[in-house]
């Protein structure tokens, strides 16, 4: 048998597992940004008909669920596992939004890189042979996670230039063995992000906490590969922002790469140029709708032969805040590649 272990931290995939299906469901401000063409749906009731913010937020991963899975054309019967999970604590938008599946679900905390961890471990399952098809997932909602990590929406508070503006969305694939029909893009590889520290306590901040851990998974992923920026057509992260931009570009020349000609940040992209998100989108369906919506398509038409998709996260709590200690950063690198010839 062929080792799939590549290096200190990756895999290497034999046969490559490949999205199938994949589904993109955002709310109002997400769907008037520059991407809005390419979400799947788009809801104008902030609550999504539900009562609460964190009600909202799981009916908007059971709609993206349904979506990817109508998508994908394999039918609820054939997922044999759901990986999932959100901001909330105790992934309350994953355990109430996708009950009514009805299938075995791994629920999982990556924080913003949620999409990357759910995508990787569906991988190995899929390529191991241990499942036919998975749905990896994950979403956020603005208001609901102003609610847990920051103020309450009433409180008004003027937000700092490095803040983020949380997506409310939700993206889901759904990942099938090797030929599976409608593929989207295939699954190469991935590296699994280790947990970075610098220090950072800034909650307003963000791409400052994580851009460590980006600039790590990237390296760690060209070490392991034994490859370099110049066969990508894109490396992508998650949500760093404008600030975590430059931390990001500064670490890696230091380290000497240079991806600036080939680098895009869905948080940057998800908004454009609207003052009122300051440093851009955040949360863990910045990167998967972008995923679900923009990214895959460039890659299922051959606009985009290979991508390196790193979702981003900062793992702290309202627990470990309180108590004063620094925000570490984790992101997940997974290898993208067209099936166009």
């Amino acid at each position: 048998m062929t080792k799939k272990q590549q290096g200190k931290q990756s895999v290497r995939f034999e046969n490559p597992p490949v999205i199938c299906g994949a589904a993109s469901v955002v709310g109002q401000k997400e769907g008037e940004g520059p991407y809005g063409d390419c979400f799947d749906q788009i809801e104008l009731d902030p609550k999504v008909g539900g009562d609460t913010w964190e009600d909202a937020e799981g009916r908007l991963q059971e709609r993206a669920a349904q979506l990817a899975i109508t998508h994908a054309g394999c039918g609820k019967e054939a997922i044999r596992y759901v990986v999932a999970g959100d901001l909330l604590g105790q992934l309350m938008a994953s355990s109430f939004g996708l009950i009514d599946l009805e299938k075995p679900l791994f629920g999982v905390f990556g924080a913003c890189s949620t999409m990357g961890e759910s995508i990787g471990i569906a991988s190995m399952m899929v390529e191991g042979g241990f499942a036919d098809y998975v749905l990896a997932m994950t979403s956020s909602h603005f208001a609901s996670a102003e609610k847990q990590f920051r103020f309450p929406l009433g409180y008004a508070n003027q937000r700092p230039k490095a803040s983020t503006w949380t997506v409310t969305g939700s993206g889901a694939v759904v990942i099938g063995a090797e030929g599976a029909e409608h593929g989207k893009a295939r699954i190469a590889g991935i590296t699994t992000g280790k947990i970075v520290d610098y220090g950072v306590k800034d909650t307003m901040n963000m791409g400052a906490c994580m851009a460590p851990a980006a600039a790590d998974a990237i390296v760690t992923h060209f070490t392991d590969f034994k490859t370099g920026p110049e066969v990508y057509d894109r490396i992508i992260t998650g949500d760093l922002g404008m600030v975590g931009k430059d931390i990001l570009l500064d670490i890696l020349s230091a380290k000497g790469y240079d991806i600036a000609d080939i680098y895009m940040d869905c948080g940057i992209e998800i908004y454009g140029k609207d003052p009122q998100t300051n440093a851009g989108g955040s949360g863990c369906g910045c990167s998967a709708v972008m995923l679900a919506g923009y990214i895959l398509k460039q890659l299922e038409s051959g606009e985009w032969k290979r991508v390196l998709f790193v979702p981003t996260g900062a793992l702290l709590s309202v627990v470990s805040f309180n108590e004063g200690n620094s925000i570490p950063g984790i992101a997940h690198a997974v290898l993208l590649e067209s099936l166009v010839s």
